[in-house]
């Protein structure tokens, strides 16, 4: 799979970005997914402009949507919509029930176009990263609603949203398929930090899907029906020691925690293939990487990484159906508007083609033919598994 960056959120400056504008794939979406296609990837991950869609309160404007899912049908590719990557319109206020309602809406809404359109029922991601965007949002404020010590009451909001906008696009389109996708982390704790609070901020990644399930705060509607698949989204450095470094006193609005990654040969590295069976024997859904990249060189070593690490989860049992690679296509940075080198895509384009990272795409090819050549998968039970 293929990941467009899609982020619509307000930065802490107030500022409004649009990374799909940002990289034009607005403009180049079709060149965007022939080319993909061309390296082998027809499924992709996409994004629908909320602020965008509605800018009139109930009026759906979908003319900065339609050509992205027109060009998607005339490449052959398959997308799943992501509806609030962390962004939504400025009229609505994210704390009140017209969040929740205003987003079913729109939610069902768009399912309906997807139909009309396609002839068939979307995929989507209805709310984007619900834990990370209740830290982000609502206890550091490096982003909208700009919150702190609110993370637990933006998670439930977001979580009441997504579950009634999975409800409201199952019952416009019979057949909505609908995954749920938030970071996997571990956090290894210093020798001086307390290594019970490492192992709470470790249980925390869970929260957003236990909500979602019902495993936890049933009050909020979960269940196991309401979603179909997990994604986890993996990075390089998704695993850190803890504590982070303190804020200091004179830090701006775009300060972020610092934190020291642990690399892949420390011993307190935990393999990828045990943290996907874990998130298995946990809800039993389907599972695939939605996000995982790396910047510069370590392209293809990070690549080849993620990908004998979901083997060997899929020789053991854990049902991964996919990898994404997100960004497929280099952005500017969120904050500083740093250039981010890490897609299979450059921005820049010669004779109407993106430019290739070409030993990222060599990795590539040679991971789908060992993928290709894998037996077929054994599912064994969360039971089996021991974890």
């Amino acid at each position: 799979m293929g990941g467009f960056e899609c982020s619509t959120h307000r930065r802490a400056d107030g500022r409004r970005l649009d990374l799909i504008a940002g990289t034009r794939h607005d403009m180049l979406a079709e060149r965007d997914y022939h080319q993909a296609a061309e390296l082998g990837i027809r499924t992709f991950r996409d994004g629908v402009r909320w602020h965008l869609v509605e800018a009139r309160p109930g009026h759906y404007n979908w003319s900065c949507c339609l050509p992205l899912l027109r060009a998607a049908e005339a490449a052959g590719s398959q997308v799943m919509w992501d509806l609030c990557h962390y962004g939504w319109p400025d009229h609505i206020d994210i704390w009140s029930p017209g969040f929740v309602e205003g987003f079913a809406a729109y939610a069902a809404a768009f399912a309906r176009l997807h139909r009309e359109e396609t002839g068939r029922p979307p995929m989507l991601c209805p709310v984007n990263e619900i834990a990370f965007f209740a830290w982000a949002g609502g206890d550091v404020a490096i982003m909208n609603p700009g919150a702190r010590d609110k993370a637990d009451e933006l998670k439930r909001q977001l979580v009441r949203a997504a579950l009634a906008g999975t409800a409201a696009v199952r019952t416009a389109v019979p057949g909505s398929w609908v995954s749920a996708i938030d970071p996997i982390i571990h956090i290894t704790p210093r020798p001086h930090a307390d290594p019970e609070l490492a192992g709470i901020y470790n249980a925390s990644q869970y929260a957003g899907w236990d909500m979602l399930t019902g495993r936890c705060e049933p009050e909020l509607g979960g269940s196991p029906e309401a979603v179909d698949a997990i994604g986890v989204n993996f990075y390089w450095n998704n695993q850190w020691l803890f504590p982070d470094a303190a804020r200091p006193a004179d830090a701006g609005p775009d300060w972020r925690p610092s934190r020291d990654a642990l690399s892949v040969y420390d011993p307190r590295w935990r393999p990828l293939r045990d943290m996907l069976a874990e998130v298995w024997a946990r809800y039993q859904r389907p599972l695939f990487v939605a996000e995982t990249s790396i910047e510069g060189a370590a392209r293809p070593s990070w690549l080849r990484y993620v990908c004998e690490e979901v083997r060997a989860a899929i020789q053991a049992g854990v049902p991964v159906e996919g990898i994404c690679l997100y960004p497929i296509l280099s952005h500017f940075g969120w904050d500083d508007d740093r250039y981010c080198p890490n897609g299979l895509f450059e921005l820049g384009t010669r004779d109407g083609q993106r430019t290739v990272n070409a030993p990222l795409a060599d990795e590539l090819a040679r991971q789908q033919a060992l993928f290709h050549a894998m037996p077929a998968p054994r599912v064994i039970s969360a039971q089996a598994l021991q974890i």
